[in-house]
């Protein structure tokens, strides 16, 4: 896994996360992980060179 810098919607601020890229139903990749404090699933799009 890797870290990526996320928007906790539940904390309110930015954090950053372990996750594992995924790909989404549209076929553009994610990351998708836990938040470390609250244990929300976070999210970050990325670009299309990951």
């Amino acid at each position: 896994m890797a870290q990526y810098e996320g928007y906790c919607v539940k904390c309110r601020e930015k954090r950053t996360f372990d996750g594992q890229v995924v790909e989404l139903k549209n076929g553009r990749k994610a990351a998708q992980g836990l938040c470390p404090v609250c244990g929300t699933k976070m999210n970050r799009i990325l670009g299309k060179n990951a």
